[in-house]
């Protein structure tokens, strides 16, 4: 289970980045008193236009940056005390970390797997798994730069989940990816969803939201707009679809501005 309660997170701007944001304001919210629960066996999404908060929410949920204020419990540990603790449990992929292009998919996956402490035979176990899975078999002594961009992708994941982690934490996850190479990824987030783990999702693609989360979280500014089932969040709002819905939220938090 993931629990955050009252998360928040602001960075500090330089005079570049203020006059980009055109502002004078040198602190920036990205993530305001954010509060939520995801549990094992859902595919929980955070659903948002670029900006609203979601990658930050994930990366402090990683422990990749800290948080400003606020608490983040990740399977009975807490983000801030038990870093070392939250990385062994949580496999975390984002388009920002790469794999080393010259190295290939088999060693880049024995390496992480032995950074996990992970058994030499159970690292063997998984690769099978994995890269038949994913159809990288016959890729695997490729240099990563020799690789498409969605074998790169499903490699990364591969990678990502040597450990076989509880709780599986993805930005975008389909970001970029051709539709076959998408349909496999989310097929294979939905079959860890069925072995009882907890994958935590961002996205802004309403169609993907819909058909593969079973709980959302509309997040915009750094706020939580709403939370809840596809259908709790159509009652709602009265819309018909999500993306429909969301304007309709999207609508209504700037009219409060």
């Amino acid at each position: 289970m993931i629990e955050i309660r009252d998360l928040t997170k602001v960075y500090r701007l330089n005079r570049k980045q203020m006059a980009e944001s055109h502002t004078k304001n040198p602190n920036k919210t990205a993530v305001d008193h954010l509060s939520l629960t995801a549990k094992k066996g859902e595919i929980y999404g955070l659903l948002g236009p670029n900006g609203a908060g979601k990658t930050t929410t994930l990366r402090c949920i990683s422990t990749i940056i800290k948080p400003t204020s606020g608490e983040i419990w990740v399977e009975g540990c807490e983000v801030g005390k038990e870093p070392e603790a939250v990385r062994n449990r949580i496999g975390f992929l984002t388009s920002d970390i790469k794999l080393d292009d010259q190295f290939d998919p088999d060693y880049m996956f024995r390496f992480f797997g032995r950074l996990h402490r992970v058994p030499e035979d159970v690292i063997a176990r998984r690769r099978e798994e994995l890269f038949d899975y994913f159809g990288i078999r016959e890729f695997a002594h490729k240099k990563i730069r020799e690789l498409s961009t969605g074998m790169k992708q499903k490699a990364a994941i591969a990678v990502s989940l040597v450990h076989d982690p509880d709780v599986v934490i993805f930005d975008e996850p389909t970001n970029g990816l051709d539709i076959i190479t998408a349909r496999s990824v989310t097929d294979y987030l939905r079959k860890l969803r069925d072995e009882g783990k907890l994958v935590i999702i961002s996205t802004h693609i309403m169609s993907e939201a819909q058909k593969l989360c079973d709980r959302i979280g509309v997040i915009i500014d750094g706020r939580k707009e709403a939370e809840g089932t596809l259908d709790e969040i159509l009652a709602r709002t009265g819309a018909d679809d999500l993306e429909d819905a969301f304007f309709q939220i999207y609508a209504g938090r700037k009219e409060e501005r």
